[in-house]
């Protein structure tokens, strides 16, 4: 709880600091510091690592400064500004008519003059699948059951019915999670064809947004107890997983060389493989140990086809 206090923190001296330059006046740094009870250091780190970046500010005969002409003028609330820049990057990334619908939409509620904040995120497009995706949101809210075709292996096709739950975005890709003979399923979106709605309606177990939020990835499994996974990330990687928990992320132990213990709980070992080689050697498994061995066998199978 003390990481998400702190983070409180910050936020709000961040969103003052913002209002207060927004609104003209000229800061100091020592005496933000005094007002808000935190070193020097950590507010000049608030402007040479969060606001400069993101926001036309300038020092001047040691006080900081919004640039003349910029102003927050369409959106009086430093949080929704903030908020807003940031579904306007991820819409994007997105690409095709989101984007372009997106923006239109953000354009009449934002100040378009000045674009603080940029972001890089692979999200494949859909675009094409619009008219699909408003028949999949209808089914949802309604609570309707669709019938629907099924591509897989590229070649081969199945019809089904399906319960739809839920429409994700695991690691930039689109899933359908819907339930199949009372079973929660997996479907990956752009694989599924033929959409129709039905008349029949169906009940929803509200489990699936407990399964959903504490998932790692699409490999999540309704049927298997969580287990816990305990990891040591490295300095190399420790400031990651930090600033990024992993879902049910539990920080353990905050060592003297900067590397951290933690636990996750995950129902498939393949929710958190990827994460672990991708960085090897800065993440290892304490516990358990058959995840370990699966980490190195998997790398001795590479380095001998290497």
């Amino acid at each position: 709880m003390a990481y998400k206090h702190d983070y409180d923190k910050a936020l709000t001296r961040l969103r003052v600091i913002l209002q207060r330059l927004n609104d003209g006046e000229a800061l100091g740094v020592k005496e933000l510091a005094e007002e808000f009870n935190v070193s020097t250091r950590t507010i000049q780190r608030d402007f040479n690592e969060k606001l400069v970046s993101s926001y036309p500010i300038y020092q001047e005969n040691k006080k900081w400064k919004m640039q003349d002409g910029f102003k927050i003028e369409k959106i009086r609330d430093i949080d929704d500004k903030i908020v807003l820049d940031i579904i306007e990057k991820i819409t994007d990334s997105i690409g095709g008519n989101f984007a372009i619908k997106g923006k239109k939409l953000l354009s009449k509620i934002k100040n378009e003059e000045y674009a603080p904040i940029y972001t890089k995120l692979n999200i494949e497009d859909v675009s094409d699948m619009i008219s699909d995706i408003n028949l999949l949101e209808t089914a949802i809210k309604n609570k309707n059951i669709i019938e629907c075709s099924y591509v897989y292996n590229t070649d081969k096709r199945y019809d089904t019915t399906l319960n739809p739950l839920k429409i994700v975005n695991y690691e930039g890709f689109w899933y359908l999670i819907a339930l199949n003979n009372d079973e929660v399923k997996k479907y990956y979106l752009k694989e599924i064809k033929n959409i129709k709605l039905t008349d029949t309606t169906f009940t929803v177990d509200t489990k699936i947004d407990n399964l959903l939020e504490n998932s790692i990835s699409i490999w999540f499994d309704e049927h298997t107890k969580p287990f816990t996974v305990k990891l040591l990330a490295l300095k190399g990687a420790s400031k990651y997983f930090t600033r990024r928990p992993l879902p049910t992320q539990i920080i353990s132990s905050i060592n003297s060389d900067d590397s951290i213990e933690f636990t996750i709980k995950i129902t498939h070992e393949m929710e958190v493989l990827p994460i672990i080689k991708y960085w090897i050697p800065h993440l290892k498994v304490i516990e358990p140990k058959w995840l370990d061995n699966i980490v190195k066998e998997d790398l001795q199978e590479y380095l001998r086809e290497n």
